[in-house]
């Protein structure tokens, strides 16, 4: 049966895919089988794709492994345009403030520069 996307996803710069080059096979299968969920599924379960409270419209991208949580920012562009952002591995309960801070920043970049084009 053919997927039908109801959303594209979009990789801004290189920050996702210079972070997903790093990751062991497997790591990168479940990325990537995440993300198909994200551009295939109406109603993605939030155990994957969930709003960060507090966030100026931002959402993480879960992905576990194993024992290893990672996580990848994103947030929406025209609706059904997903942007994926700055990606890191988890390593305790709180996301890491820095993170959230450069996906933040991140986002207000890419509206600044698509406003200039």
């Amino acid at each position: 049966m053919e997927e039908k996307f109801i959303r594209n996803i979009f990789y801004y710069k290189n920050y996702y895919l210079d972070f997903f080059a790093t990751l062991k096979p497997e790591v990168k299968k479940k990325f990537n089988w995440t993300l198909k969920l994200i551009a295939t599924l109406d109603r993605v379960p939030e155990r994957y794709f969930q709003h960060m409270t507090g966030s100026s419209g931002l959402f993480e991208i879960r992905v576990e492994v194993g024992s290893n949580i990672y996580r990848a920012f994103s947030f929406f562009d025209k609706g059904q345009l997903v942007i994926v952002l700055n990606s890191f591995q988890k390593k305790s309960q709180k996301t890491p403030k820095k993170e959230i801070e450069l996906a933040e920043k991140l986002k207000k970049q890419y509206f600044d520069e698509k406003e200039k084009q």
